[in-house]
């Protein structure tokens, strides 16, 4: 396997916007005018008026790199784009604590969606089953018929499964599960034209009647895991040993295992994560969110997305299990320039591949967050960085920003109206 360059690259934070952003060109090896398709939304203005409707203008984010991650013995860093602050920096910090370990191991299903169909007005149940069954490999190869090169790829339609549904408000219907390898797509055009293309094949063979047809965001034939180990000497603070911090984090995730209001919060900062770096790809966000959450109810119960136990020398290990639906090709990854320079960024070479490093983000952030809340609680790092953002509300000068939120936090005084009156008193000494 070919070395990478690391990804602990020692005071990233604290190097200036031009220090970092050179960083980054020689890192992927951006050429002319890739990066600055991060600086200019990547997206003209006539683009996005094809791409939705009723647009009138663009909306930007900040774009940060996430470092320090080295997964299945390979470095990445990773483009996040989200606008609260800390979670760069935690996700940062805590893929720092895990190479410790030796970094994180992951490992994915294959990119299989699913598609469904509801058949209704059945007039035997039993005998439209038999006749789908017997039909399957005409339904498949119906199904493939307009899938393209995706099938000469490997992929298209795999198989048919049949789910009955009793006693339903509308009586009992049958459902349709069609299985897609949709390879380096999210899959979400491939799998809806296939289920459309098959419906009136199906109506036939059965003799019901097809109402929806429409895949599932809960991608649960496409799983992906990540898991890690940080020794418990990392974990070690100024008032706190590595032993006692790994029993806080352990007693925070069982928590989270027993309660669905804090399993709710817990799973909202593994997804703190694991968004950025959709929305960095250009990957449909709210999908991944969907499929996550209803795969935490899959025991009837809202439960975490993460497991954290100690192992025989005390150390701690964390693992996560999560449906995440993500591509590397079509959808806005084709227009979008940023979303191809990030891709370029991250290094990925399949749908697959960024599931995993969506993954061990995912558990990255997961562990800071429940790490800073064991110790000593959220807010006191979270402030630290919301300050300057509450400099800028206050009206302070970008060049000044940074000093008003240094002098707030010096002071223990971080709101918004201790930040205007300090950038009133430098207008008035100006």
């Amino acid at each position: 396997m070919e070395k990478s360059p690391s990804s602990a690259i020692p005071g990233f934070y604290s190097k200036t916007l031009a220090e970092r952003q050179a960083i980054a060109r020689e890192w992927a090896g951006l050429e002319e005018g890739e990066l600055e398709s991060l600086n200019d939304s990547g997206l003209s203005l006539g683009q996005a008026d094809l791409m939705i409707e009723n647009v009138i203008g663009r909306y930007s984010l900040p774009l940060a790199l996430a470092t320090n991650f080295r997964i299945n013995d390979r470095d990445y860093l990773v483009p996040m784009v989200v606008e609260e602050a800390s979670i760069v920096a935690a996700c940062s910090f805590a893929a720092k604590l895990f190479r410790h370990g030796g970094g994180f191991s992951a490992s994915a299903d294959e990119p299989i969606m699913i598609g469904q169909i509801q058949l209704l007005d059945l007039a035997d149940m039993e005998a439209a089953i038999g006749s789908i069954t017997a039909r399957k490999a005409a339904i498949l190869a119906r199904a493939n018929e307009g899938a393209g090169s995706i099938v000469a790829r490997g992929g298209g339609a795999l198989d048919l499964e049949v789910r009955p549904l009793r006693n339903t408000d509308l009586d009992d219907m049958l459902i349709l599960h069609l299985h897609c390898d949709v390879r380096d797509a999210m899959g979400a055009n491939l799998v809806n034209s296939a289920v459309e293309r098959i419906a009136p094949l199906v109506e036939r063979i059965s003799g019901g009647r097809v109402n929806l047809r429409i895949l599932s965001n809960l991608s649960d034939r496409r799983l992906v895991r990540a898991s890690g180990m940080i020794p418990r000497e990392a974990l070690k603070m100024a008032d706190a040993s590595g032993t006692e911090v790994v029993q806080w984090i352990c007693e925070a995730a069982t928590f989270a295992e027993a309660d669905p209001y804090r399993a709710a919060t817990h799973n909202k900062g593994i997804m703190n994560g694991i968004d950025a770096l959709m929305l960095a790809t250009g990957n449909d966000w709210r999908a991944v969110e969907a499929g996550a959450h209803a795969y935490a109810s899959r025991n009837g119960r809202y439960q975490s997305l993460t497991t954290w136990s100690e192992d025989g020398l005390g150390n701690l290990l964390g693992e996560i299990e999560l449906p995440l639906a993500a591509g590397i090709v079509g959808g806005a990854t084709r227009i979008h320039r940023g979303a191809q320079t990030n891709l370029k960024l991250l290094g990925v070479k399949s749908a697959q591949e960024l599931a995993l490093v969506a993954a061990a983000v995912g558990l990255a952030q997961n562990l800071a967050a429940i790490r800073a809340l064991a110790t000593d609680g959220i807010q006191k790092g979270h402030m630290r960085m919301h300050a300057r953002q509450l400099a800028l509300a206050a009206g302070a000068a970008e060049e000044n920003a940074r000093a008003v939120a240094a002098q707030m936090v010096d002071e223990g005084n971080i709101g918004l109206a201790r930040a205007q009156d300090i950038v009133c008193a430098q207008r008035e000494r100006s």
